[in-house]
């Protein structure tokens, strides 16, 4: 007779920080960034991390199992629609919890969230030390007056590193987040970081010394949030030479991943990119639009003919994956200079292009052009954009379907010979007509299986483009091959009463 197992032993703690991250494999860094820097409060503390297909219901019973004095949320503009539905029932069930809010979703005031509503304080702007001021407050009875605390930027060297908050379980089975420096220069209108001064490094011996403490305890894949990683030449090529050092002993399983300004490629890096092997570095390139009416509107400098050619350079020299991204609806774009940037982009060859439909991110400066440009947003997170002055709510909604079929079939890798006889020499307009019709004959753009993306793509290709089928079957059968497909495409592909047919035929041969 089996004895009933014990049930893990819940901590009690007087502060708890919280967030729901997209996926498990998503590790917070501003939750251990805050927890690193709380001072003698530490000990009191713990983070708890959900995701968001979690029941808000049971994250609050698990948040309260630690009977917590005060519970830090961290909201983003993909959570904050769950993180409102646990602060409402947390305050319905324990009032007396302290709730403080804090993260980009809530940090412009007066432009905030109902959530803010809810909740007893809100820091916005930079918390590792305001968070920590406002506990000390509070867990001494003395709270402050305001219910809204402006954050306190401090210099990067008086923070401590948060790196040994990774565990053995987030080293094993998730993504570790790392900076090596922050804040960014550029002011392009979109983006938050417009509203940063400056970009700033931490000292390079104190950071690589974490990032080896972390390689040693098994670490291998690395993804660099800072938002210029080759800005400061000095500091991106120790960096990366670093990781060059340490190649042979990961054995093929490191991974590092950056964000780089695309028109900024010197000789001092390339030298090194050349020596990084497949599968072990992967670049995020943010070219957003080649159209320069567009690029001025919204105070983006980028020299596109540099871009470029620094993309064909990467392409044709290294083994760096490349992710390149295209946002739709900025202010002055169309379809047709979309379609333009698009097609530039597709002929520089990156093994992923994502498109994205542009957001209203609290407080970024595009806000300005609302006005002026008839820029109507969609009030529920994450606030894309759904007409403008220049693209009807129509085209966006075509647009928005394009880039859930180019993700199913153009960056999945899986289409490698199939692909270019989609894309000809006009690889927007002929991917448009394909999505249309694909949406015609599918109505979903969601979970459609591998197999039926193969009958789908046989049954309209040789009407919506006009390729010839006997081509189009010839690089179906490479593609299916490739995937690891069992049994038999033909079969398939066949309709359901040829394939009837053939089985009583093969039924009767064998009886005659």
């Amino acid at each position: 007779m089996s004895r009933p197992s014990t049930p893990t032993a819940v901590p009690q703690q007087d502060i708890v920080l919280t967030t729901l991250n997209s996926r498990y494999i998503h590790a917070s860094f501003s939750l251990r960034y805050l927890l690193a820097n709380l001072g003698e409060w530490q000990a009191q503390a713990g983070i708890a991390e959900f995701t968001i297909h979690d029941r808000p219901i049971d994250v609050v019973e698990k948040l309260l199992a630690r009977s917590p004095k005060i519970i830090g949320f961290s909201v983003y503009i993909w959570n904050v629609v769950e993180i409102t539905e646990v602060v409402r029932l947390l305050k319905t069930v324990a009032a007396d919890v302290t709730v403080v809010l804090g993260g980009p979703e809530v940090s412009h005031v007066p432009d905030q969230p109902e959530v803010v509503s809810l909740a007893d304080y809100v820091i916005k702007g930079p918390g590792e030390s305001s968070f920590k001021a406002l506990c000390e407050q509070l867990l001494n009875q003395q709270p402050p007056a305001t219910a809204i605390i402006a954050g306190v930027p401090q210099a990067l060297e008086e923070l401590v590193m948060p790196y040994h908050l990774y565990d053995a379980e987030d080293i094993r089975n998730r993504i570790i987040y790392v900076e090596a420096s922050r804040g960014c220069p550029f002011k392009c209108e979109f983006c938050l970081s417009a509203l940063d001064r400056t970009s700033k490094t931490f000292t390079l011996d104190r950071f690589l010394a974490e990032m080896d403490r972390l390689f040693q305890l098994g670490a291998r894949h690395f993804k660099f949030i800072d938002r210029t990683f080759n800005l400061k030449m000095a500091h991106s090529t120790a960096i990366l030479q670093f990781f060059l050092d340490r190649l042979a002993a990961a054995e093929g399983q490191l991974m590092v991943h950056f964000e780089v300004i695309p028109d900024r490629l010197p000789g001092a890096l390339k030298a090194l990119l050349v020596k990084f092997p497949a599968n072990s570095l992967q670049f995020e390139v943010g070219v957003q639009t080649f159209d320069p009416e567009v690029q001025a509107l919204i105070s983006r400098r980028q020299d596109n003919a540099q871009t470029q050619a620094n993309l064909r350079w990467l392409r044709q020299h290294t083994q760096a994956h490349i992710h390149a991204d295209l946002i739709f609806g900025l202010p002055g774009d169309t379809l047709a200079g979309f379609a333009h940037s698009f097609d530039q982009l597709y002929d520089l060859g990156p093994q992923e292009i994502q498109l994205g439909i542009l957001k209203r991110l609290r407080g970024a400066p595009i806000n300005r052009h609302t006005e002026a440009y008839q820029m109507k947003y969609s009030p529920a997170p994450p606030y894309t954009v759904l007409q403008t002055k220049d693209i009807t709510f129509a085209e966006l909604q075509r647009v928005g379907r394009f880039a859930r079929y180019w993700d199913m079939l153009g960056n999945q890798g899986r289409f490698k010979h199939t692909l270019p006889l989609i894309m000809g020499e006009a690889p927007f307009k002929r991917f448009l007509r394909l999505s249309d019709a694909l949406y015609a004959s599918a109505q979903s753009t969601w979970k459609i299986a591998l197999r039926r993306q193969f009958v789908l793509l046989h049954q309209l290709l040789p009407t919506v483009l006009g390729i010839e089928p006997l081509a189009l079957m010839n690089a179906l059968q490479l593609d299916f091959d490739r995937c690891g497909e069992k049994g038999s495409l033909v079969k398939l592909l066949a309709p359901k009463t040829q394939t009837k047919a053939a089985t009583q035929n093969a039924r009767q041969a064998r009886h005659s």
